[in-house]
């Protein structure tokens, strides 16, 4: 099986939130409470049974309101720091699969808070997740059950737009960066996040801040945060 990646098309999103609702029934995760925040997105952020999130954010530009929809989840490293620094601190909770590239994380394996607050910490996009009463940790897996039996993952499967993609990675990123150049004739600024060490590729088409204060890493940051894993680990 070849490596995998995702391509999420922030353009072609609508945010009707079939992607997360359909993350939550393939996994067996269950509701989150939700009260009336003055926004369309609802939960507030990513948890221990929430694994993806259409982020919404709404600007003025010219009078008029901009939204901007980001279908936040992990983005399965090509050398994940999560799984450096778990390994530095001796939990045993994170593994990649080989086949696939997927960053997956054992939500049986008790980990100590103070350790996953350092396992968070080493992530640039803030994706580590905690549950305080079984103290494990969890995150999207990739649906690496679904895929090793040759199927979608469940939000790209549900996805109606288009904007949820998957398949091997080189096809993947001949697909989004051909995407982004027919965008930039009507965005200049768009852009593909990460796309050198990540296998969930976001296209967005304004400054990524505007989709989520985490969208995107820089360089210096992620190598950065890889630099700090490795002083943890020598």
């Amino acid at each position: 099986m070849a490596d995998k990646s995702f391509f999420i098309d922030t353009t072609r999103c609508t945010a009707c939130r079939g992607c997360q609702i359909a993350c939550k029934q393939w996994n067996m995760n269950p509701a989150t409470k939700t009260v009336q925040r003055g926004s369309h997105q609802n939960p507030e952020d990513l948890s221990y049974v929430t694994y993806k999130l259409v982020r919404f954010s709404e600007f003025e530009q010219d009078g008029k309101p901009v939204w901007y929809f980001f279908a936040d989840q992990c983005r399965h490293c090509t050398t994940p720091p999560c799984k450096i620094v778990a390994e530095s601190i001796n939990v045993k909770s994170i593994k990649q699969d080989e086949a696939t590239g997927a960053v997956l994380y054992d939500p049986k394996v008790k980990v100590k808070e103070k350790d996953y607050k350092e396992i968070r910490g080493s992530c640039p996009w803030d994706i580590p997740r905690w549950d305080e009463k079984t103290q494990g940790m969890a995150k999207c897996t990739m649906c690496i059950d679904r895929i090793k039996e040759g199927l979608l993952p469940a939000c790209v499967k549900t996805c109606p737009s288009g904007a949820m993609n998957f398949g091997d990675r080189e096809q993947i990123l001949a697909m989004a960066k051909e995407r982004l150049d027919e965008v930039k004739k009507k965005y200049p600024k768009a852009e593909l996040l990460n796309h050198d060490f990540v296998r969930t590729i976001f296209l967005v088409v304004d400054d990524p801040k505007k989709y989520h204060k985490f969208a995107a890493a820089n360089d210096d940051t992620f190598v950065a945060s890889l630099n700090r894993s490795s002083v943890l680990v020598g």
